[in-house]
């Protein structure tokens, strides 16, 4: 698959949001289109609809892709929606692409958009460059650590993860370098808070750039977790993420899950 391709085509999609293009987004998507967002219907039908319908809204939807990068199949998103004037949230998305290079099925977790945090970064901000390395070496960087220390299978490995306390986070709540999320954490483990990182379903990796897709709790709630690291010379040195509390099973508007 061409990689660049698939990624255009991606944008294309999202991009439709705002362009309110039916055409085009029956285009780039597969007939039998499994949607993962839980509060949207599945199928091609079910998303050109959702096209159509913010078209006609009062206020236009709009879309700022920040990062774009891909693995094999798939492709995966950064951006900034703001849909029907709703305010601004940040998204990531995967879509995977079938041997026709259609548009096939899409994962998605987001949140909305807040202000810096204690060291001053913003949820998107950041390094841009993606360098051209192996992305298999960072893959098993990415999930070597949300193993050990997020699903906290080995949690005594966590500073071989870092080059000291360097470490740059995006996190809303967090404030760079282990010592930052050292005292999240504790402050979250005053008020009762437990993260807690339970299993993880993709890897995703290009050139320096991992996103894992997890499933766990915070607070005791289900919750995604969505985390986005470059790695530098086999160290986390960045991180961004978007956390989503799991709808209940009561309220989704498809049964393929949200993973």
């Amino acid at each position: 698959m061409n990689k660049n391709t698939n990624i255009k085509n991606a944008l294309e999609l999202i991009n439709t949001f705002a362009t309110g293009d039916t055409e085009k987004a029956t285009e780039l998507l597969a007939e039998g289109y499994i949607q993962h967002n839980l509060a949207y219907g599945t199928g091609r039908d079910a998303f050109v609809g959702s096209v159509a319908y913010l078209a006609a809204a009062p206020v236009k939807t709009t879309v700022n892709n920040i990062r774009a990068f891909a693995d094999g199949d798939k492709v995966f998103l950064q951006t900034i929606y703001n849909f029907a004037g709703a305010g601004e949230q940040v998204a990531f998305d995967i879509f995977r692409f079938d041997a026709d290079g259609k548009i096939a099925e899409h994962w998605d977790n987001l949140a909305a958009k807040e202000e810096s945090n204690p060291s001053g970064h913003t949820q998107i901000d950041g390094t841009l460059e993606k360098k051209a390395v192996d992305g298999e070496e960072t893959r098993k960087v990415v999930e070597g650590f949300v193993g050990d220390v997020l699903r906290s299978e080995h949690p005594e490995k966590l500073t071989s993860y870092f080059e000291g306390d360097t470490y740059i986070q995006h996190n809303t709540g967090i404030a760079d370098g282990l010592s930052g999320q050292g005292a999240a954490l504790a402050a979250l483990a005053e008020q009762g808070i437990q993260m807690i990182y339970t299993k993880t379903y993709q890897v995703l990796a290009d050139g320096n750039y991992g996103l894992a897709v997890s499933e766990g709790t915070f607070g005791g709630v289900p919750t995604a977790y969505y985390d986005l690291f470059r790695v530098e010379d086999g160290k986390i040195a960045e991180h961004w993420d978007v956390m989503e509390t799991i709808a209940d099973a009561s309220t989704w508007q498809n049964q393929n899950g949200k993973f």
